[in-house]
């Protein structure tokens, strides 16, 4: 039994090895969350910084000091470094910087180590989390030109004799064992060789040059280098792959038909080779046969076999006039039987006839894969830390001081408050106060006007109750007040994983909280408020945050301006993120005429996205490109990746002044409709009075923003309740957001920041133009002069001609004027002058101002006329 049972018994790990084996994973488990957490990364960076900064003067240091530094240093270890006083140095960091100073330059690369200087700056940035791209490509091409240069340098100084270390010892063994058998001449030629091999594969610039100006065959081979070394070329070799795959069948089908056996190319080939905006899936896969301007190699050469049907075999393509690498597809042997093979492209009968499967998903950001997002660095730094603990702008003494003043004013009016309490924020400090058993709240809230006058101090707002309080809420402006600032804001870990379509960075609340609101949730947005409150600003800001976040590709912007100054900086990033009219050349619409046009288009395009989404059985934008990315969506039946479009509107009221129900309709009718289909809109007035902000448009636009108003009547024009005309004003404001008001202090950018990011976005590689809207005819677009309409269309009244007649003997517009003398009814008198004026007998409606009579008497009228029955 005992013999039996021990086996078992030591097959089992004992307590203590148990609790070992968890120690040492928990021991594991902490030193990787350590080695991965960001204050050892933080750390690491700035202990980069700090070699940067010894090496720096040490390299410096050498320059000067070199002769004296040598003659110590050569024969020293690094041990006599440290522990040897006898040794005598003059560099600037002594003994420690001659000998990193003998060691790189000297004994190694020689000036180029100075490089070394720049790879410790990458290194430190990407550390501290500044940049996010890979540096491997960065560290790799820096230091093949550290290599070069050194060997370069040392060419020089082994000609020219010189005694200073220029190309170091590694540069000096190369240039001596190159001078062994190419002499100066000979390996003058080898570098100069190397340098423009190296430049050709590693930099994009010089690649577009050689690619354009040199042999086909010196193109091939160095494009074959750079598939080696530069990923750039490999990821577009993959995308020339994918998409060659795609269209093989198809183009094999078209090749083999009985009508021709040679290449030719149809009606929509040719139209796409001269449409410069094909889409990156049209314009990537163009593919031919039997080329008779190309040269081919093999991308993956394999084994040559004759009975092998090489029919997909993938070939490189270089085009001998616009020298573009593309892939094409080797024509199979005549005898070799050709299967036909529908491409996942094409529909099919079946009941699933959008699914393409075993294809990788669509990409919408490859057309423009080389676009980067603007950094942090473009804006500037406002403020103060709002949590350090020597924060200035609200001090204890100014808080203790505050709350003694509220105790004592309501102490005044016999009202007891059993707890007071303080939330600091930037502009604005929030005290929230319980009152006795038995205080009314409306007692409290009729003190409002002398809490103000008590605390000397504009601004007071009484919030009684507090939502989802039991509490009251004493809002009091601070004395010293702070600058949000939109870099702390798009800096901040809440806008960098926000996990929202559309992010917008608004402010921070009074609790010091940054707000991230959601403009796809909104739908959107109503900026109201007087002039100069910060409309403007916090436009700026919503659409900068857009910026930062989205790629071109994923969002698009339609800019209404009538002042035609506020939005006009963003005209330079046409290409990338604004879309306009077919026919218009300015990217911003200042026009009214325009504007009704591009109101009228962005109805036809959600109308057309609403077309889109029914066909592919799906609700909302969201899940319709997830269905186009997994390429389940045929583009061949008109499926397309859909960007979102914000429309923004800089003063509105002017444009409800102007063209009245012809801009209220269409844009109720976005507003109504167009969120599913991604468009949303963003709309700024500094008129906030009823004929403005009408009841169709306060009841499609839930969430509004009022900054510092006039009057409690436009508050409420805009809140439905009053708070706005005791705002601050400087960027402070009132958001409201499902039933509830929340107080905030706007995100500030300055008009040279939102520059800088439009400037930086501009200067970037673009679509070939900017997004183009759908093309909208009005019915009175047709020339001038007096029938705008032909009047052979018309459907004329009866009466038409005693009207017109009435009309030239009184020279006199007027529908009333109809109304009496012809004892009609005013919509019979209406539509007899619209009649006139189509016809082109009297002008356009001036208001209460008679018409303009454009026919002078009745014989001019009698012609006129018979011309129109002629017709």
């Amino acid at each position: 039994m005992a013999n039996n049972s021990t086996p078992a018994s030591g097959n089992k790990p004992s307590g203590r090895a148990k609790s070992n084996t968890n120690s040492t994973k928990q021991l594991q488990k902490r030193i990787e969350q350590i080695i991965d957490s960001p204050q050892t990364s933080h750390l690491l960076g700035y202990l980069c910084y700090f070699l940067l900064l010894c090496l720096s003067i040490s390299f410096v240091s050498y320059l000067f000091t070199w002769r004296t530094d040598d003659s110590y240093i050569k024969t020293a270890s690094l041990l006599d470094i440290f522990t040897n006083s006898d040794i005598y140095t003059d560099n600037w960091l002594g003994r420690i910087g001659s000998y990193l100073s003998n060691l790189f330059i000297y004994r190694w690369l020689g000036l180029p180590a100075f490089g070394l200087l720049y790879l410790l700056y990458l290194t430190a940035q990407k550390l501290l989390g500044h940049r996010s791209e890979w540096l491997g490509i960065r560290y790799r091409n820096t230091l093949v030109y550290m290599l070069l240069a050194s060997v370069t340098f040392s060419w020089f100084a082994f000609g020219l004799a010189w005694s200073f270390p220029v190309g170091g010892g590694i540069g000096n063994v190369i240039q001596i064992w190159l001078h062994g058998f190419g002499n100066m001449i000979g390996s003058a030629a080898i570098l100069l060789f190397l340098w423009f091999v190296a430049l050709s594969v590693l930099s994009e610039p010089i690649w577009d040059w050689v690619r354009v100006a040199l042999p086909l065959q010196v193109v091939r081979f160095l494009h074959q280098l750079r598939r080696i070394f530069s990923p750039a070329a490999i990821h577009d070799d993959e995308v020339y792959q994918a998409n060659a795959l795609e269209q093989n069948s198809a183009k094999t089908k078209r090749n083999n038909t009985p009508k021709t056996q040679a290449s030719t190319r149809t009606d929509d080939e040719s139209e796409a080779e001269e449409d410069p905006t094909l889409s990156q899936q049209g314009k990537q896969a163009e593919l031919d046969f039997e080329a008779p301007n190309t040269h081919t190699t093999i991308l993956n050469p394999t084994k040559k076999d004759t009975n092998k049907d090489r029919s997909g075999e993938l070939l490189l393509s270089i085009n001998e006039t616009t020298r573009e690498i593309a892939p094409t597809v080797l024509a199979p042997p005549s005898d070799t039987p050709i299967v036909e093979r529908q491409p996942s492209h094409i529909e099919s009968n079946n009941a699933d006839d959008d699914l393409l499967n075993g294809r990788e998903e669509y990409d919408p950001k490859l057309d423009l894969s080389r676009y980067k997002r603007p950094p942090l660095d473009l804006l500037d730094e406002y403020g103060r830390d709002l949590y350090a603990e020597d924060r200035l702008a609200i001090d204890k003494e100014e808080l203790e001081r505050n709350k003694k003043q509220i105790l004592e004013t309501l102490g005044n009016y016999g009202i007891d408050i059993v707890q007071i309490s303080a939330t600091p924020g930037p502009t604005v400090t929030l005290f929230e106060v319980v009152p006795a058993a038995g205080i009314r709240i409306s007692r409290i809230r009729s003190l409002e006007d002398d809490i103000a006058l008590s605390l000397s101090a504009l601004g007071i707002r009484i919030i009684a109750p507090m939502p989802g309080k039991g509490t009251i809420g004493i809002e009091v402006p601070n004395q010293h007040k702070e600058i949000v600032s939109l870099r702390a804001l798009l800096g901040s870990d809440k806008f960098k994983n926000a996990k929202m379509d559309l992010p917008i960075a608004l402010g921070k609340t009074i609790s010091d909280e940054d707000y991230i609101a959601d403009l796809a949730k909104m739908p959107h947005l109503l900026l109201a408020g007087a002039t100069g409150q910060g409309k403007s600003v916090c436009l700026n800001a919503i659409l900068v945050s857009l910026l930062y976040k989205k790629h071109p590709a994923e969002i698009k912007f339609v800019m209404i301006d009538p002042k035609k100054v506020e939005l006009s900086l963003f005209s330079i990033i046409e290409k990338h993120f604004l879309a306009k009219l077919p026919d218009e050349s300015e990217p911003i619409v200042t026009d009214i005429k325009k504007v009704i046009s591009t109101l009228n288009a962005l109805c036809i395009e959600m109308d057309q996205r609403y077309d889109l989404l029914k066909r592919a059985y799906v609700r909302n934008i969201r899940e319709y490109n997830a269905k186009f990315k997994q390429r389940r969506l045929n583009p061949d039946k008109g499926h397309r990746f859909l960007p979102y479009i914000v429309l923004v509107i800089d003063e509105f009221a002017d444009l409800i002044m102007t063209a009245g129900k012809e801009i209220e309709l269409p844009l109720a009718r976005l507003a109504q409709l167009a969120r599913a289909i991604g468009i949303h809109l963003v709309i700024a007035t500094q008129r906030p009075t009823v004929n403005i902000i009408t009841g169709t448009i306060k009841a499609n636009f839930p969430v509004r923003v009022a900054f510092k108003v006039t009057s409690k009547i436009d508050s409420r024009t805009i809140l439905d309740q009053g708070g706005a005309n005791q705002l601050i004003g400087r960027g402070d404001m009132l958001l409201s957001i499902g039933g509830d008001i929340i107080r905030l202090q706007s995100a500030f950018i300055d008009t040279p920041e939102v520059e800088r990011v439009a400037e930086f976005i501009g200067d970037q590689q673009g679509y070939p133009s900017a997004f183009l809207l759908p093309e909208y005819r009005d019915d009175d677009d047709g020339g001038g002069g007096k029938s705008s309409t032909s009047p052979e269309n018309l459907e004329l009244d009866d009466m038409f001609e005693d009207a017109a007649r009435l009309i030239v003997q009184h020279q006199q517009g007027s529908t009333s004027l109809i109304q009496r003398r012809m004892k009609l009814g005013y919509n019979r008198a209406g539509r007899l002058m619209d009649q006139l004026e189509k016809a082109g007998i009297v002008g356009a409606n001036q208001g209460s101002k008679p018409r303009e009579v454009l026919v002078y008497d009745e014989y001019e009228l009698d012609a006129y006329l018979q011309k129109m029955k002629k017709r």
